[in-house]
């Protein structure tokens, strides 16, 4: 990775204009990591002796990230059985725990930012409801008969859902260790809360399908179906690849979906009629064996679904590379489009507004902070990036020096 920029404090902690700084197309191209936390995962290592050391057979990576609601502390969730909890004001690492026993994933923090969910990589398929604060589990909730592969908390209150490879989403409730909902789908399914919790959508795989129910009448039928049909990949290979879904968001004012893929390509549909609005090109689909392979569909450790997000304004979408880079879209400007929809009209094609130079590895998981101009990404290492103002100050004081000299 690139070294951080320089800055007036020292790369520690997000100065207060943070919260106040405008997304826009000149702030979002200059982000710079501003913190590197090199040993945020520990690495594999080869069998050895007592008295031989024993070598490293190669990184290990960070496989998931959360905020929690205030954007002070993020966790991260890594392939060394650990999550481990940061500062985003201070940069520096609070706790690391383990979960040796059961692994541990798709971090998520509840409401209260002492508290997080998260789903076993073995041992059994069990969510956990976990403490960070003693360190203690507070509640198991058990049912799923597969991984849990994707995990989601109700944005409005103690609800979450979660989605398995046994082809069901379950419905919970913080408060009870039972769940209040099951829905079984004929394939793997991706889910998603709408910002007002009203809504949740469930991306179902080897059908190309988005379920778009009503959260008070989960038990009916969806009120929409999306197919999720690319013409343009018809373009590429006959027959057109299938895309392959591994995370779903909507954006904060309802009106879209951004469906993050295994592939080479991620979507934005429109959520309330289904209409593909963009296709976002120009990063490389993370489940590939190494630049070199052929592009793989689905992805080769289960659904990850880390590496793209919304920023809080929706005005934009980041995301990683198996290259390394961090991607940002642009996406204000996408087309309107009512009435019936046509599964063969082409999506307007995006590229990025800018791709940065990022992690040595793949960067696995990028988020950004839903309250600070600031974007967590993550590998075999974990970044804290912030925009590097200095080149403002600096035009300015040229600028200044001009008009006094004139």
């Amino acid at each position: 990775m690139a070294p951080p920029p320089s800055t007036s404090n020292n790369g520690s902690a997000p100065p207060p204009a943070l919260a106040s700084i405008q997304l826009n197309n000149a702030s979002m191209t200059k982000f710079k990591p501003a913190k590197i936390m090199k040993g945020a995962v520990e690495p594999l290592l080869a069998p050895g002796t007592p008295n031989q050391p024993r070598p490293t057979q190669g990184p290990r990576h960070i496989t998931g990230i959360s905020f929690d609601d205030r954007g002070d502390q993020v966790i991260t969730a890594s392939e060394d059985e650990t999550f481990r909890l940061y500062s985003c004001k201070s940069g520096k690492q609070m706790k690391i725990l383990h979960s040796k026993k059961y692994g541990v994933d798709l971090p998520r923090f509840t409401h209260k930012n002492t508290a997080i969910l998260y789903a076993s990589t073995k041992e059994d398929d069990t969510v956990r409801y976990h403490s960070l604060h003693d360190n203690k589990y507070l509640q198991y909730f058990k049912g799923h008969k597969g991984r849990v592969i994707s995990l989601e908390m109700s944005p409005v209150d103690d609800g979450f859902m979660s989605g398995s490879q046994d082809r069901t989403v379950r419905l919970w409730d913080l408060r009870a260790p039972t769940c209040r909902g099951l829905l079984s789908l004929p394939s793997t399914p991706i889910i998603a809360y709408d910002s007002t919790g009203i809504v949740f959508a469930v991306a179902v795989n080897n059908y190309s399908r988005i379920l778009l129910y009503d959260q008070a009448n989960f038990d009916k039928a969806p009120f929409l179906v999306i197919t999720l049909e690319d013409p343009t990949l018809g373009l590429v290979s006959f027959p057109p690849r299938m895309i392959y879904m591994t995370s779903l968001a909507f954006s904060s004012n309802g009106k879209y979906l951004l469906v993050g893929c295994s592939g080479d390509a991620h979507y934005i549909v429109d959520a309330f009629e289904g209409h593909l609005l963009a296709k976002l090109e120009g990063h490389i689909g993370l489940e590939r064996r190494s630049l070199s392979a052929p592009p793989n569909i689905e992805p080769s450790k289960g659904c990850s679904g880390e590496e793209v997000g919304w920023t809080p304004d929706s005005k934009y979408v980041v995301s990683g590379s198996l290259n390394g880079k961090i991607v940002i879209w642009d996406v204000q400007n996408l087309p309107t489009k009512t009435g019936e929809v046509d599964l063969k009209v082409p999506p307007l094609r995006l590229q990025p507004l800018v791709a940065l130079d990022g992690h040595p590895g793949p960067s696995r998981c990028v988020k950004f902070n839903p309250r600070l101009a600031m974007i967590c990404s993550a590998g075999a290492e974990l970044a804290f990036w912030l925009p590097d103002l200095s080149s403002d100050a600096d035009e300015i004081a040229q600028s200044l020096l001009k008009k006094k000299g004139s």
